[in-house]
């Protein structure tokens, strides 16, 4: 899963982008076996880094990035961007504010490459007020991994 990732996450590390994973691939990072269709991030909301996740996506070739502005991007909860790969970018997202999940996050190597991935509470905490019954699946999974630490 992550393999088909691993350019984009590259190229987001040299631009300089804050981002976490968030969704169905942190729940995977965290241990809970599930299948999922596309990369949820969470972005710091500022042009400044909107304009350098839209310069990273145009540098792992996802043209799609060429279709909106980095002031359109910081104005919307979620942007949908629909490539190669499917990639939301969330400036905002429930149960959790994105400079907290940035002083928590979890830093992943994965062949070679830094992936920054939303602490496991913090996933919890969004799963849980989002009260998606895929998300609430996922919260029982992730804390019943938990409690067995």
């Amino acid at each position: 899963m992550l393999n088909r990732y691993l350019d984009v996450f590259a190229s987001l590390n040299s631009h300089g982008v804050k981002y976490v994973v968030i969704g169905g691939i942190a729940a995977i990072i965290h241990g809970v076996p599930r299948a999922t269709f596309d990369l949820d991030l969470l972005i710091e909301a500022s042009v400044e880094n909107a304009r350098e996740l839209l310069a990273a996506f145009e540098g792992a070739n996802l043209g799609t990035a060429l279709l909106t502005t980095a002031e359109e991007l910081v104005a919307q909860e979620i942007t949908i961007f629909r490539d190669r790969l499917r990639i939301d970018v969330q400036t905002r997202t429930p149960g959790t504010e994105f400079e907290e999940a940035w002083q928590t996050r979890t830093s992943l190597e994965f062949h070679g490459v830094l992936i920054e991935v939303i602490a496991l509470e913090q996933l919890i905490a969004t799963k849980r007020a989002s009260g998606r019954s895929v998300d609430l699946a996922d919260v029982a999974a992730l804390e019943h991994k938990r409690e067995g630490e």
